[in-house]
């Protein structure tokens, strides 16, 4: 078994109101949302669906079994802070209850099976951006140059409960698709759209997602997807 990486922090956090009632400024109204987590220093318990005290405000699309845990990695901080001309963007600054060393979406592979801590996980999916990075960072298009970079991050499923805490290293238990990066996941999803041969081997993978397989389906059909409502939401 590997060590492929780290945990460097572990946020979790109750669902806030932010903004303002009434404001003019689209970015300024109220919202509400579960990614202002606070970073935990003690171990915390991972159950089947995410971490104990931790809460997602949009229960459609974000949290449960297959979205239990949301990691990002910590190294594309440093990118963002330069390309969206924002010193205060940071660990935490996503949303995700581990941020991450020394592993990214080009060395996590859909299917992944990991030890972490006393916890034994499963890379489930990555992840899809919607509009509330935007509001939170105040850069309306976001959400889509998430997307275009491939700097999406990634879910897990859990396996086996029990407790994870910061410092603890990602054990390599199996890797059944190492075909299928994260990466190469999202660059067949948003890049070539066009090469029907990819997209028919992605949607036949034995973990996709049937969110990406409705998606991938759709594509092959020849239908135009907007992404508009997920991209922007309210801040347009």
């Amino acid at each position: 078994m590997t060590v492929y990486g780290k945990v460097h922090s572990l946020f979790t956090g109750k669902v806030k109101t932010i903004g303002h009632p009434g404001a003019s400024d689209k970015m300024d109204q109220e919202w509400q949302t579960g990614a202002f987590k606070e970073e935990r220093n003690q171990a915390v318990f991972l159950s089947t669906n995410g971490f104990l005290g931790d809460e997602c405000q949009d229960t459609k699309h974000h949290g449960g079994s297959e979205k239990a845990v949301f990691a990002y990695p910590l190294a594309h901080y440093d990118l963002w802070k330069v390309e969206i001309d924002n010193e205060d963007i940071g660990p935490g600054g996503n949303g995700e209850n581990l941020a991450v060393m020394h592993m990214d979406e080009d060395s996590v592979c859909i299917g992944d099976i990991y030890e972490l801590g006393e916890a034994v996980i499963q890379v489930s999916q990555p992840r899809r951006p919607c509009w509330k990075p935007a509001r939170r960072h105040r850069d309306l298009e976001l959400a889509k140059k998430i997307e275009q970079t491939g700097r999406t991050g990634w879910y897990f499923r859990v396996l086996q409960e029990g407790k994870v805490r910061a410092n603890d290293e990602f054990v390599l238990v199996e890797r059944p698709s190492p075909e299928w990066s994260i990466g190469r996941m999202n660059e067949v999803l948003y890049h070539q759209k066009d090469n029907i041969g990819l997209l028919e081997n992605l949607r036949d993978s034995v973990f996709t997602p049937s969110s990406w397989v409705e998606t991938i389906n759709r594509l092959l059909k020849g239908e135009e997807i907007d992404d508009t409502k997920r991209h922007y939401g309210p801040n347009i």
